[in-house]
This record gives C-alpha cells, sequence and structure tokens, in this order.
C-alpha cells in the first residue's frame, strides 16, 4: 500500500470524479442512476440541492448500515458523504450550470462520459481503504453477507434503490435502467486494476 498522503490523493479525486459522473448523468436528462434520482426527486419534492440530499440520505443509511449489521455507526463515513454532496453540487451549480446536453447525440455521450466517470471513480475512491459512502457500504456488506461479486452486490443495491426511487418521483428513464445493470460490471472491471496499481 502507498503512502497516506497517495491514498488521500486517490480517495479525493475518486470522489471528484465521482460527483462528476453522478453530475453528467443528471444534466444527460436520459435517466439517472437510482439513488440519484431519490436525490434529484427529494430535490425537486421539498427543496435543497442534490449534494444536501446525498448528505442527508447519507446519514439515514449510516444509521440503517449500523441497524443491518448491529455495529456502531461508521461516524467517518460523515467526511466521506460530505465531501460527495459538496463535489456534486459544485459540478452541478457551478461548473456545469450552464452545460446543456442538446440532442439526442450530445445526451447520449454526456450520459456514457457520466457512467465512465461514475464507476471509476467509485472503484477509485474505494481503493484509499478510507470510510465509504453508505450506499458503497452497503455494496460491500451484500457482497461479505452474500458472497457474491463487487459487481453483483452493486446492482443488487441498485435495483433497492430503484424501488425507492420511483415512489419519490426521481427522474427515472431508459438511462437509470442502464446504469442499474451497468455501473456494477464497470466497477467490477476497474476495481482489480486499480488496486493492483495502488498496491505496486
Amino acid at each position: 500500500m502507498k503512502s497516506i498522503i497517495t491514498r488521500i490523493v486517490y480517495y479525493v479525486i475518486g470522489l471528484a470524479l465521482l460527483g462528476f459522473g453522478v453530475s453528467l448523468t443528471i444534466k444527460a436528462e436520459f435517466g439517472t442512476g437510482a439513488w440519484d434520482a431519490l436525490n434529484v426527486g427529494l430535490t425537486k419534492t421539498i427543496g435543497l440541492t442534490v449534494g444536501s440530499w446525498v448528505f442527508i440520505v447519507g446519514i439515514v443509511l449510516i444509521a440503517l448500515n449500523a441497524i443491518l449489521i448491529k455495529a456502531r455507526p461508521d461516524f467517518l463515513a460523515v467526511i466521506t458523504i460530505f465531501l460527495t454532496g459538496v463535489f456534486i453540487d459544485s459540478w452541478l451549480l457551478i461548473v456545469l450550470e450552464d452545460f446543456a446536453a442538446d440532442g439526442f447525440a450530445s445526451q447520449l455521450i454526456t450520459f456514457i462520459g457520466g457512467i465512465l466517470s461514475l464507476s471509476f471513480g467509485i472503484a477509485l475512491y474505494i481503493q484509499a481503504k478510507f470510510p465509504l459512502i453508505p450506499i458503497d457500504n452497503l455494496m460491500i456488506s451484500i457482497q461479505k453477507r452474500l458472497g457474491v461479486s463487487l459487481g453483483t452486490a452493486k446492482t443488487i443495491g441498485e435495483i433497492s434503490a430503484l424501488i425507492v426511487a420511483f415512489l419519490f418521483s426521481g427522474p427515472i428513464g431508459l438511462g437509470t435502467l442502464i446504469i442499474t445493470f451497468t455501473i456494477g460490471p464497470l466497477v467490477q472491471f476497474f476495481a482489480p486494476r486499480l488496486q493492483n496499481k495502488l498496491q505496486t
């Protein structure tokens, strides 16, 4: 394992890329990931920013994860969800504020770029071995509990979130289904390659 400084760099860059990917999928208006659809739906129906809901929903999941595995809440994960929320709001409200994907081709390119950035960001930041986003902690818990691959565990979590997002009228579309069934395999593709590089 490389130095703590290198791990911090992987952690921050990974979360920044994750936030960028989420923002691109939202901007593509092609259907977001299930969890992001929930956060966008909450923003539209209640208010606050998408990043704020990432933080709030994350707090709820930290408590839920603790109950499910009968352990103390992962309080350090608050830092991770805070940074993730800040990155998403920074991309959406500052960097990409005036960006619009006009036309199907532009939407598709933006959407694909979002998926790749999102999955690579997840695979990168989890290698730093710092507190996980509660959503990804759920993925790891499912992997360990059911003995399935990381990709399969991620897909199970996404499908569960999809059901909740539907109840909150989130922006669910064809893109949502694509993300639901591709984000897991993509994380599974990137993760071992990044792990090997980080440990060299």
